[in-house]
């Protein structure tokens, strides 16, 4: 038609010169991290001094600040809160990669067999109910004290928002796209494929950044409870030995690291479903 022939207009121009909108939601979400930061390190100072905390258990930022980069055993310190920080990144993507992958495969046997949803969702119900720590003792006789128990522990925290959420994201498909599919040949599974997993993106993506802290946690608890090892336990022991300045900066630390991956999450959100967007016309 004569309207495909027509020049763009200064305005349509504009918006095509706009940012990329994966460029818009990485800045946006740098920039809400970077005021959580804000925010949470005023809120530290004040809790400390409207609950007069002493400054023997409360420790304020420039307190964690000497004692990662200024003291003189700054850097035997951060060298040890290296290896432990590896070894609790290691079993919170185990637990992380384990609840995932349980919440997935479990999501689409509750959608694509109805039967399935009275035997699944009560039991991970429970599993989310209960607190692991009285769990821990069974689970250690069942699988031992390596990581297995890392697994299953993260696993059970990341476990049944994930799975709430892809359900949903699943089951988001309409009647009229399900029987689109069907009439030109395809099978549920095909529709399930096609139509169900796209459509289950933006739900995915909410059960990964929810997952990400939570299989910290998980892990965590793990190290306390079962392993003895990473951050989750270090954090115990040096409590118990007064190392007061160890604790809060293995804390900020841990802390720091959540909100990092929990950025990367959002980025790599941004990234997939801008391209996925893109590609489908969206």
């Amino acid at each position: 038609m004569s309207t495909a022939l027509v020049p763009a207009t200064a305005a349509d121009a504009g918006v095509r010169r706009g940012p990329h909108p994966v460029l818009r939601a990485a800045v946006r979400a740098i920039g809400t991290m970077a005021l959580v930061l804000v925010v949470v390190v005023v809120l530290w100072v004040v809790a400390l001094r409207v609950f007069d905390v002493s400054t023997y258990v409360g420790k304020g930022p420039l307190d964690v600040w000497h004692a990662l980069v200024v003291d003189e055993d700054a850097a035997e310190l951060r060298t040890e809160i290296r290896g432990l920080l590896g070894r609790t990144l290691l079993d919170a993507g185990i637990g992380f990669l384990a609840g995932m992958v349980a919440a997935v495969v479990l999501a689409f046997a509750v959608v694509r067999w109805r039967v399935a949803e009275s035997g699944i969702m009560p039991i991970a119900l429970v599993l989310q109910t209960v607190p692991l720590i009285a769990l821990a003792p069974s689970l250690i006789l069942l699988v031992g004290r390596g990581f297995a128990i890392v697994a299953v522990m993260s696993a059970i925290v990341v476990l049944f928002p994930a799975l709430v959420n892809i359900v949903v994201g699943l089951r988001s498909v309409t009647p009229q796209m399900r029987d689109l599919v069907l009439v030109y040949g395809g099978s549920p599974a095909t529709v399930m494929r096609k139509v169900g997993f796209p459509s289950a993106l933006p739900s995915f993506f909410a059960s990964v950044r929810i997952a990400v802290p939570g299989s910290m946690t998980g892990a965590l608890l793990a190290e306390w409870l079962a392993t003895g090892k990473g951050i989750g336990y270090a954090v115990v022991s040096a409590a118990n030995r007064s190392q007061i300045d160890k604790v809060w900066a293995m804390v900020v630390v841990i802390t720091l690291t959540s909100l990092l991956l929990y950025l990367l999450a959002q980025l790599v959100e941004a990234a997939v479903l801008g391209r996925f967007g893109s590609a489908t016309g969206r």
